[in-house]
């Protein structure tokens, strides 16, 4: 199994048999590899109902009939648009085909902005656990540190985490280092920083205030086995 960053929070994991593409945030994206026109994910998850998350999720689900998990509320919306969305809610956990999907809390905010300055709310936001082909991968999608990362890394055996450093929207790099002690996940990489002006950071000073070697800092397009 092959399970690849490309910019920001996107995250692709490809099984024996499925593409599965978390937060495709393509377009408007400076740091990501990808193009729309080339990917096709059998499978989306999108943590949150910001642009920067749900991006492209519906032009590409239209085009490749691709099956798109969320939140109750996204997943609503998004069938308002002709998607085949699965909707979840946080603390519960679906077997598909492909793997076993669970959500978990993430602090954070949700929502669309209209062209007449008004918000769609678009449920609470989520961190997803995908256990697949035998492995656990955990993307804490947009929070701050909470205490009971302590409590999904006690419940289950993280093999990968993709864990946000940015800041001033999500956990900054001090309290990400702390949230990888509470995960004991036995890989992590940093995620959301430096797409935007506020999220600028240096990994290098993520990875020297994490006490072991399991951080894995890739560029657009790195690849972890599993």
């Amino acid at each position: 199994m092959k399970v690849s960053f490309h910019g920001h929070s996107i995250v692709k994991v490809q099984t024996e048999d499925k593409t599965i593409l978390f937060d495709p945030f393509i377009t408007g994206n400076e740091l990501t590899d990808l193009k729309v026109e080339e990917e096709k994910p059998d499978v989306i998850i999108v943590t949150h109902g910001h642009g920067d998350h749900l991006g492209d999720t519906i032009e590409l689900a239209k085009k490749n009939n691709s099956l798109v998990i969320g939140n109750a509320e996204l997943a609503s919306y998004l069938g308002f648009h002709g998607i085949n969305a699965h909707g979840m809610s946080i603390g519960g956990a679906y077997q598909f085909d492909f793997g076993k999907v669970k959500l978990t809390q993430a602090f954070h905010g949700t929502g669309l902005v209209t062209d007449n300055n008004e918000i769609i709310y678009l449920g609470m936001p989520a961190g997803v656990l995908l256990t697949t082909g035998g492995k656990t991968i955990y993307h804490a999608g947009d929070t701050g540190l909470f205490s009971d990362m302590k409590l999904i890394g006690d419940r289950h055996s993280i093999d990968l985490a993709f864990i946000p450093i940015g800041d001033n929207f999500t956990m900054g790099p001090e309290d990400a280092a702390y949230a990888v002690q509470l995960l004991g996940a036995k890989q992590v990489v940093p995620i959301h920083y430096n797409t935007f002006p506020q999220i600028k950071q240096d990994h290098n000073k993520f990875v020297e205030m994490v006490e072991g070697d399991n951080v894995k800092v890739l560029e657009a397009g790195g690849v972890i086995e599993l």
